[in-house]
């Protein structure tokens, strides 16, 4: 089945919606390589947690308006980014209205379904962003404990996975129970932001130890570096009590 899809806009940002005002994703049109939304912008809060150049290679599993593929593509160019899309009419879109990166060496679109490449892959990832949802906000296999345990495979020795979650669905705390069952409990869920996205982040790999003060510094040289501003997030975890002894471990 067909996915319905409209293209809509206001003061200088482009939305995408899937037959509904509720947002897919979004482009600011003088600034594309940037991250408008700011589950979005959380969605790359990894790269907080392991210094340039990681990663190295890159899986983001859900199109949408390609807001992600557009960031890691110019502002990671040590970066391979292999992006898996279910809906050929969601790349066609996003290639004709969302300036999708042309595909070469650094960037290719799958068409397919993405917990099956997962399970099916014998590649390795660095990082594995999870942003997959029908009109309907069901996330289908990509919601599931044998999916989240195929990541855990996927990724390499200092791998992140990034999952977009919605904190008000039926079935939110049993997504974070499955992600921190496949990861061994190594997850850091960020604070709902006020759409409801809450951002979890399970890792791989050795023990992460991060001072709030370490923390503040990366997010400086990332916003320095590629106009991404994660201090914000930063500030919405402390206060809800995720970085204990003003440190992040996981």
């Amino acid at each position: 089945m067909s996915v319905p899809i409209d293209i809509s806009e206001e003061a200088g940002v482009r939305f995408l919606h899937f037959g509904s005002e509720w947002v897919q994703g979004a482009m600011r049109l003088r600034k594309p390589w940037s991250l408008e939304l700011v589950y979005t912008r959380e969605m790359m809060a990894g790269l907080l947690l392991h210094p340039r150049p990681w990663p190295r290679k890159v899986l983001l599993i859900g199109l949408g308006a390609g807001s992600l593929a557009r960031f890691v593509h110019h502002h990671l160019p040590d970066a391979v980014c292999t992006v898996v899309e279910i809906a050929p009419e969601v790349h066609a879109v996003a290639r004709q209205f969302f300036r999708l990166p042309d595909e070469n060496a650094r960037f290719r679109v799958v068409i397919g379904d993405g917990a099956q490449y997962v399970m099916d892959t014998d590649a390795h990832w660095d990082l594995i962003a999870v942003d997959g949802f029908d009109r309907h906000a069901r996330a289908g296999d990509l919601a599931t404990l044998p999916f989240y345990q195929a990541c855990w495979t996927r990724l390499s020795e200092r791998g992140v996975m990034a999952v977009n979650l919605f904190s008000g669905q039926r079935g939110f705390k049993g997504r974070q129970d499955a992600i921190r069952e496949a990861f061994d409990g190594r997850l850091c869920m960020l604070p709902p932001s006020e759409t409801g996205n809450a951002i979890a982040l399970a890792v791989r790999g050795a023990p992460i130890e991060l001072s709030h003060d370490a923390l503040l510094a990366r997010a400086a040289a990332l916003k320095a570096d590629t106009g991404l501003d994660l201090h914000p997030t930063l500030k919405r975890l402390d206060a809800a009590g995720g970085l204990p002894d003003g440190r992040l471990s996981v």
